[in-house]
C-alpha cells in the first residue's frame, strides 16, 4: 500500500516513445507545471529527454525511467499514459508491455496516427482488462507538440475526463479557449484527425499550384513569390501555410548558390493519411475531388523518372511544355489569391460532408463547429476562416454543405470569374492545376439542379437492366432500348 510520501512523489501522467513528438509533448507537459514520467524502449532516447529537460530547467516535474515497470510504478492512479510511437504493431506491442503493471481504471492515451478500427480493437481489448482507451489525434508536428498543438481525443469519456484539466493547458490557445475537446465515443478522434490529415493533403497541393501558376505563368521571382505569401497571410488567406510557404521562398541555398526552394527534388512523400481519407469518402458515397486530385498529385509526383521520359517523348511528337505569354502580373496575383480561397472551401467543405457521413454512421455525434474551432491553433490546418467555418455551423448545424452557408455562398460567388480565369489560364498554358479544376469543377456539378446522370442511368438500364426512376412519375422503370431504338430501323438520323 502506498504511503502518503510515496503517492506525493508519483507523478501525474506518464508518456511512453521519445521520438520527436513524444519528447516535445512530454517537455511541453512538463513545462505546465504537472509531474511526468518518461519512458522509451531505448534508454539512449530517455536519456536525450531527460538531458533537454534539465537544460530546460524541467526535470523535475520530468522524470526519467528506464522499464516498463518503473515507468508504469511511477504514475498515480488511476494512471493516464500517453503513448507516442508508430502506428500498427508497435502501439499493440507497448500496451502489451505497460498493461501488464497497469490496474483496472488506469488509461492508454494513443497519440499517434493511427488508423480508427485499430483504436476500436485496442477500446474492446483494454476493456476487458479493466482499461480504460483514448485514440487522440494530435496535429502541429513538433512546434505544436512542444509549444501547443490541437488535440483530438475520443474514447472514454472516464479516460478524456482523468486528463483534461493537462490537455486544455497544453493545447494551443486561441481567442474562445483551448484547441481541444472530447470528440466523440471509439475510434473518432482518430478518424477526425485522419480527415483533418485529408484537408491537409487539399491545402498544400492548392498552394503548390497557386504557386506554379504564379511562377511558371507569371513569371514572378522567389523574392515576388515570398512577398505575395506574406500579402496573402495578412488577409482572408492567414494561416499556418501560406505563412511558411511564404518562409520557403526567402531561404537560400547554403550548399550552393540560389534558393534552396529550387533545389528540392519533385517528389512528394506520404503516410497514407489522405489515403485513408480518399479510401472512406469513397465507401460513405462521399464526393472528396480536391483530396483526392492532392493524392493522386503525390503519386504522379513519385513518377519523377517516367515524367522526365514522358517530357522527351511528347516534346518529340509536337507536344511542347508551358505556353506562356505577357500577362497582367497584378491581375494574375489578385485572380490567384481568389482561386485559392475559393478552392480551399471547397476542400474544407469535402472533409466536414466526410466527417458528418461517418458520425451518422456510427453514431458519434460530432460537433463539426467544435472541430472547426479546435483546428484554430496548433494544427496544420490552422487558419482564419476556421472561425467562420465554425460560425456557419452555429447558425445551422445541420447545415448540408459549406457551400450553401450564406456568407459563403456570396464569397464563391464573387470568386468565380477570377477561379475561371485562373483554371483556364493553365489549362492554356499546359500546367496541370488537378486540385484546383476539381474544386471548381465540384462547385459546378453541386450548384446545377439537373446533371447529365439521366444518361448514365439510360446506360445502365440499357446493359445491366439496373431500372431508372423518372421526374414525372414515382417508381423504377426498366425499357427495352436497343429494341425500342433499332425498331423500324436506323433511328437518330437526321436530314
Amino acid at each position: 500500500m502506498e504511503t502518503a510520501t510515496a503517492a506525493a512523489n508519483l507523478s501525474r501522467i506518464g508518456l511512453a516513445g521519445l521520438a520527436v513528438m513524444g519528447q516535445n509533448l512530454a517537455l511541453n507537459i512538463a513545462e505546465k507545471g504537472f509531474p511526468i514520467s518518461v519512458y522509451n524502449r531505448s534508454s539512449s532516447k530517455t536519456d536525450e529527454t531527460l538531458s533537454r529537460a534539465t537544460s530546460e530547467g524541467l526535470a523535475p516535474p520530468l522524470t526519467a525511467t528506464y522499464t516498463p515497470r518503473d515507468f508504469v510504478l511511477s504514475i498515480q492512479r488511476p494512471r493516464s499514459i500517453i503513448i507516442l510511437v508508430k502506428a500498427g504493431s508497435p502501439v499493440d506491442q507497448t500496451i502489451a508491455a505497460l498493461s501488464e503493471f497497469m490496474d483496472p481504471g488506469d488509461s492508454i492515451i494513443d497519440g499517434g496516427n493511427e488508423w480508427y478500427e485499430n483504436t476500436e480493437r485496442r477500446i474492446s481489448e483494454a476493456s476487458a482488462r479493466g482499461l480504460l482507451y483514448l485514440g487522440m489525434g494530435v496535429s502541429g508536428g513538433e512546434d505544436g507538440a512542444r509549444n501547443g498543438p490541437s488535440l483530438m481525443p475520443g474514447g472514454s469519456r472516464d479516460a478524456y475526463n482523468n486528463v483534461e484539466d493537462i490537455v486544455r493547458r497544453v493545447a494551443a490557445q486561441v481567442d474562445d479557449g483551448p484547441c481541444v475537446t472530447y470528440v466523440g465515443s471509439g475510434g473518432s478522434g482518430n478518424f477526425v484527425k485522419m480527415v483533418h490529415n485529408g484537408i491537409e493533403y487539399g491545402d498544400m497541393q492548392l498552394i503548390a499550384e497557386a504557386y506554379d501558376v504564379l511562377k511558371t505563368i507569371g513569371g514572378l521571382s522567389n523574392a515576388e513569390l515570398a512577398e505575395t505569401f506574406d500579402q496573402w497571410n495578412s488577409g482572408e488567406l492567414e494561416s499556418f501555410l501560406v505563412e511558411i510557404t511564404a518562409d520557403i521562398f526567402k531561404v537560400k541555398d547554403e550548399l550552393a548558390e540560389g534558393d534552396l526552394v529550387d533545389k528540392i527534388l519533385d517528389k512528394t512523400g506520404m503516410k497514407g493519411t489522405g489515403k485513408w481519407t480518399v479510401q472512406q469518402a469513397a465507401e460513405l458515397s462521399i464526393a472528396a475531388p480536391t483530396i483526392a486530385a492532392a493524392l493522386d498529385s503525390r503519386y504522379l509526383s513519385g513518377l519523377k523518372e517516367e515524367r522526365e521520359a514522358a517530357s522527351s517523348v511528347f516534346e518529340s511528337v509536337g507536344v511542347s511544355g508551358p505556353k506562356l505569354g505577357s500577362v497582367d502580373k497584378k491581375r494574375l496575383v489578385d485572380d490567384v489569391r481568389q482561386a485559392l480561397y475559393a478552392s480551399k472551401i471547397c476542400s474544407y467543405a469535402q472533409g466536414m460532408n466526410l466527417l458528418r457521413a461517418k458520425s451518422n454512421e456510427k453514431g458519434w455525434n460530432l460537433d463539426l463547429g467544435e472541430l472547426a474551432r479546435i483546428w484554430k491553433g496548433g494544427c496544420i490546418i490552422r487558419a482564419a476562416f476556421l472561425g467562420r467555418i465554425k460560425n456557419a455551423y452555429d447558425r445551422d448545424g445541420a447545415l448540408a454543405s459549406l457551400l450553401v452557408d450564406n456568407e459563403f455562398a456570396r464569397e464563391m460567388g464573387a470568386r468565380q470569374a477570377a477561379w475561371r480565369r485562373v483554371v483556364g489560364a493553365a489549362v492554356a498554358s499546359g500546367i496541370g492545376c488537378p486540385a484546383m479544376s476539381a474544386s471548381l469543377a465540384y462547385f459546378d456539378t453541386y450548384r446545377r439542379a439537373r446533371l447529365p446522370a439521366n444518361l448514365v442511368q439510360a446506360q445502365r438500364d440499357l446493359f445491366g437492366a439496373h431500372t431508372y426512376e423518372r421526374v414525372d412519375r414515382s417508381g423504377s422503370f426498366h425499357t427495352e432500348w436497343t429494341k425500342l431504338a433499332r425498331k423500324g430501323g436506323r433511328v437518330g438520323v437526321f436530314n
